[in-house]
């Protein structure tokens, strides 16, 4: 019975999934579009993932997301902190705080095109309280703070996802553990440090390799907002415009085949990385 159920979900899996999957990585070794001849050319593909410098610059773009996305966790788990206790009007601060998770993100991208634009919302904003508007920068046009602009973004998105998750781990944790501490004489700080951080592992363990993932497949903001122009492209948003655009499919199929081995293995690293922290530490309590 449980295999007939089965059987509908494992074949629309196999078509919609793992299909096209094994499509493409036998496209990586082609020169191709989708209509017309294809030439086998072997690693060629690969090796241009590595050699184009366009290629290498959207990947290094991934890491200004990856920045943004410490200053996420860390902003995350300070208001889950607080907001995991009593506090007065913390169901509208929850309520606030995640509200931007559940925004579209082509809506957030054109919101923060308007926002980001000359002589729109911050510059008026920043107007206001004494700079002059004629010497800030253009913020989704010069290459030295355009990244920064954009990455920026996935933080006033994603950080209510996090808090969520850091709120129910926070929450399930026993009082008895704040009960036991307070007699001990311990202030808040140390019942963080003591109590929440340690109890915190397994989902700050999932936010990362989360923030990782999201780091190196971001796509709708630098797409919406700037489409890529002035070095914003990342390595998703240029694969697209290989594929979709100049019709280099078999350079964008190898772009997806390693973009899924360096999230593959920033997980693997990050778990290894993980379990000798947690195995040194058990070592020194016993």
């Amino acid at each position: 019975m449980v295999i007939t159920f089965s059987l509908v979900p494992m074949a629309l899996l196999v078509t919609f999934t793992y299909l096209p999957f094994l499509k493409m990585i036998q496209f990586s070794f082609y020169k191709m579009r989708y209509i017309g001849p294809r030439t086998f050319i072997g690693l060629k593909n690969y090796r241009d993932v590595f050699s184009r410098t366009d290629t290498i610059a959207a990947l290094l773009n991934s890491f200004y997301y990856m920045g943004a996305g410490v200053i996420q966790l860390s902003l995350s788990l300070y208001f889950a902190t607080i907001l995991s206790f009593k506090v007065r009007g913390g169901n509208f601060f929850k309520a606030t705080l995640f509200f931007p998770y559940l925004v579209c993100g082509i809506a957030m991208g054109f919101i923060f095109r308007y926002f980001y634009t000359r002589g729109m919302v911050l510059d008026s904003v920043l107007g206001l309280i004494g700079f002059d508007k004629a010497s800030l920068p253009f913020w989704l046009r010069e290459r030295s703070i355009n990244n920064y602009s954009i990455a920026a973004t996935s933080i006033w998105r994603y950080m209510g996802q996090s808090m969520v998750l850091f709120i129910g781990a926070i929450q399930s944790i026993s009082p008895e553990f704040y009960e036991a501490a307070e007699i001990d004489g311990a202030n808040r700080f140390q019942q963080f440090t003591h109590i929440i951080l340690p109890m915190l592992k397994p989902i700050i363990t999932l936010n990362v390799l989360l923030m990782v993932k999201g780091s190196f497949s971001a796509f709708e903001g630098p797409y919406v907002i700037t489409n890529g122009m002035n070095g914003t492209a990342t390595f998703v948003v240029l694969m697209h415009q290989l594929a979709h655009e100049a019709g280099k499919v078999g350079l964008a199929s190898a772009m997806a085949i390693v973009l899924l081995a360096i999230i593959l293995l920033g997980t693997i690293t990050q778990k290894v990385i993980y379990r000798l922290i947690v195995g040194e530490k058990r070592e020194a309590m016993l």
